[in-house]
């Protein structure tokens, strides 16, 4: 799923790339992915793109007051082309979703892969109109150690699971919310409202560091590189069975329904592996 460091860098590509042109056309290639029914995209055509930013992990373009806004959810993603092709796509069962043409020939295809669909767009006049966004807490790039202890205070679940809630924190996903914990050196079971004021001092450091320097690895990259960039930054998500990279143990994984994490029992809980991947709580 892309987080805060691909989105950040997909709105620097279009703030590059896309601002100063005109949207010509929009072909919806699944009706479904539109959340919104007015207005209707058609009322893009012809404006100018005037800004791309990012609200959380909810991608926002701009276009001189009206606003495309973006949730690539899990499978989603934005492709870049310097020559869209002028025949518009047939709707069908492929990833394509939706095809934003801009002047000069140039412009982006959402795309989504998997039969699982979550892609969502939003044409509002106001981003605050869209529920999710309405919703964020505050940025994980603007937090501070004071605030983030504010924010955890009193609170009992796991968290691996606060760090991802977009209603606390806004841009954290299963992924970095790993890297994140790997970093701090912190159990992804541990209670948020009973860490020490020595962990919150290492959580604040750890989300300001794995997040701003996957947004520097990131930023500037072709949007076809930014998956091969998030992956290659990564020390234990995603590499169940491998060695950490800190200490040489065994990166392990619990597994749930739809999703897994990865975590280093030797960097993050005292050397014990979490057991019952469903049943267990942290071995202390």
């Amino acid at each position: 799923m892309p987080e805060l460091p691909e989105v950040e860098a997909l709105a620097h590509h279009l703030r590059e790339n896309a601002v100063g042109r005109t949207v010509t056309r929009i072909d919806v290639v699944s009706l479904s992915v539109l959340k919104t029914v007015t207005p209707q995209w058609t009322e893009l055509h012809g404006r100018r793109v005037t800004g791309a930013r990012r609200h959380g992990k909810h991608l926002d373009l701009d276009c001189d007051g009206l606003h495309l806004v973006v949730h690539l959810a899990r499978a989603g993603w934005l492709r870049w082309s310097d020559s869209l092709p002028v025949k518009p796509p047939r709707p069908g069962r492929g990833p394509l979703s939706l095809r934003v043409h801009l002047s000069g020939e140039v412009g982006f295809d959402l795309t989504e892969a998997g039969t699982k669909k979550g892609l969502a767009v939003w044409i509002v006049a106001d981003p605050g109109e869209v529920p999710g966004i309405a919703r964020l807490g505050p940025d994980a790039l603007e937090l501070d150690r004071t605030r983030l202890g504010e924010l955890l205070a009193g609170r009992t679940e796991r968290l691996k699971t606060a760090l991802t809630d977009q209603s606390l924190i806004a841009g954290i996903g299963n992924a970095y919310s790993d890297e994140i914990l790997h970093t701090a050196k912190l159990s992804p079971y541990a209670t948020p409202g009973r860490l020490s004021d020595e962990a919150l001092d290492r959580l604040a450091a750890a989300i300001r560091e794995v997040l701003t320097g996957a947004v520097e690895r990131s930023v500037g990259q072709d949007a076809a590189r930014l998956k091969g960039e998030k992956r290659s930054g990564l020390r234990v998500h995603g590499r169940a069975g491998l060695p950490c990279p800190v200490c040489g143990d065994t990166v392990r994984e619990i597994s749930f329904a739809d999703k897994a994490f990865q975590y280093c029992p030797t960097c993050q809980t005292g050397g014990k592996p979490l057991a019952d991947r469903r049943l267990s709580r942290l071995l202390k």
